[in-house]
């Protein structure tokens, strides 16, 4: 393609293409090193993929009954969507915390310790609705934003266990692992709701502790990448935060991330209980959630091509603009389909714009800085994020589904212009 940065092969490629050889002779310690190296690429993004799939169920069972619990358990309207709230703060507060488990402890140590406190999270807020607490049920929701914490990170384990333009499609495929849980988690919703008598959505949240544990052994399969782990160890310098943060390519990305996840969660948090008091049931609230999951991360399957063929700000900004027309759609009406098809164009601009901006992420450090910059970046996502849901529920109760909506447009067009212009510069 004219003008391309990544020039890409003749033939359609596979999702994980092996490079070309290495000019070593044949059995060259080298050869079977960089070979050796490729291939934990490869198995650590089957394994993270397959986490992804487990981990990634936990958030939309909270998503889909946190409002709802909350309805049941807060005598305030406005406290009602605290539970969401909470997990998207406990994201953003275990961010850093997470980054420095992983790197002081290796990934596979960090991310079993992060599937432990998941099945803390399900069996604390599973002890909140028995209890009939809504504290007890609010801090099940909060540890189980620290466990999302972690599983957030597999995208960027991925992309260091990947090299050039294989980064973006690393990203992509573990991210593949969300379609799976688009469909674990809100069916669990569904087939467990009711599973003990007489106390509603106690056995969605036991659930949601099994599948943390059943996510361990998987992690377990987690292998050393021996060329990230040099990386990281190198001698190179590495700049400040303060640095990488004045860099404008790394604010932008972060500013995209911000915006793409924010308004998808600020959207997302309100939708379920708005539909139920339009007079839609919990069922269809909690299949509008598992179509929204499932368009979030069906496209992973073609994004990262996307990205390598038309460039990362682009396809950036086409997320942003898909969410804007999924707030246009939900202004149209009340109507089941309505709500259906917003959530679903908001969780396709949310796969676009999010990937992207990740994408975006990993080209402004070194390997030395990689902790430092993704650790910042998703300290400032889901900080924004936490405080985005935990406004919609008050905003709702407030002025309504419309208002939720008219509010997108402008934050889209405050990132839109610039990632336009950088993209056309880049071009």
């Amino acid at each position: 393609m004219p003008g391309s940065i990544l020039v890409g092969p003749k033939k359609p490629a596979a999702p994980f293409p092996k490079p070309p050889k290495p000019d070593f002779p044949a059995g060259h310690p080298a050869e079977e090193d960089d070979m050796n190296d490729q291939t934990t690429g490869r198995h650590n993004i089957f394994v993270l993929t397959a986490a992804q799939a487990l981990g990634g169920a936990s958030a939309p069972i909270v998503i889909s009954l946190g409002g709802l619990v909350g309805q049941q358990l807060s005598s305030d309207p406005a406290l009602v969507t605290l539970p969401v709230s909470l997990l998207n703060l406990g994201l953003a507060l275990g961010t850093l915390p997470s980054a420095y488990v992983t790197r002081r402890f290796g990934r596979r140590s960090g991310y079993m310790f992060g599937a432990g406190i998941g099945a803390l999270a399900g069996l604390v807020a599973a002890l909140g609705i028995f209890a009939a607490s809504f504290l007890v049920f609010c801090a099940g929701t909060f540890l189980a934003g620290f466990y999302g914490a972690y599983v957030q990170s597999y995208r960027f384990a991925a992309a260091d266990a990947a090299s050039g333009p294989d980064k973006v499609r690393a990203i992509s495929w573990v991210m593949v692992g969300g379609l799976v849980a688009a469909i674990i988690g809100p069916q669990l919703v569904i087939w467990t709701r009711d599973a003990v008598s007489g106390t509603p959505y106690l056995g969605s949240f036991l659930s949601q502790a099994a599948l943390a544990l059943m996510a361990i052994p998987v992690l377990m399969l987690l292998r050393p990448n021996p060329a990230g782990a040099s990386a990281a160890d190198t001698d190179a310098p590495a700049r400040s935060l303060m640095q990488i943060l004045l860099m404008p390519r790394y604010m932008l990305a972060v500013a995209a991330g911000i915006v793409s996840y924010g308004l998808m969660a600020f959207v997302m948090t309100a939708a379920p209980i708005a539909m139920v008091g339009h007079g839609h049931s919990v069922d269809h609230a909690a299949l509008g959630i598992q179509w929204h999951v499932l368009a979030m991360f069906a496209p992973s399957f073609f994004t990262g091509s996307l990205m390598a063929r038309f460039g990362k700000e682009r396809i950036t900004a086409l997320g942003l603009l898909l969410i804007a027309i999924s707030a246009i759609v939900a202004l149209m009406g009340l109507d089941l389909g309505h709500f259906w098809i917003s959530l679903v164009l908001l969780g396709i601009g949310w796969n676009f714009g999010f990937i992207g901006a990740t994408a975006m992420i990993t080209d402004c450090h070194s390997p030395a800085e990689r902790g430092m910059a993704q650790g910042a970046n998703d300290f400032m996502v889901f900080g924004t994020v936490a405080a985005a849901s935990f406004f919609a529920g008050g905003l709702l109760h407030a002025s309504g589904w419309q208002a939720i909506n008219w509010l997108v447009f402008p934050a889209v067009a405050l990132i839109l212009v610039p990632l336009v212009w950088q993209s056309g510069r880049r071009r």
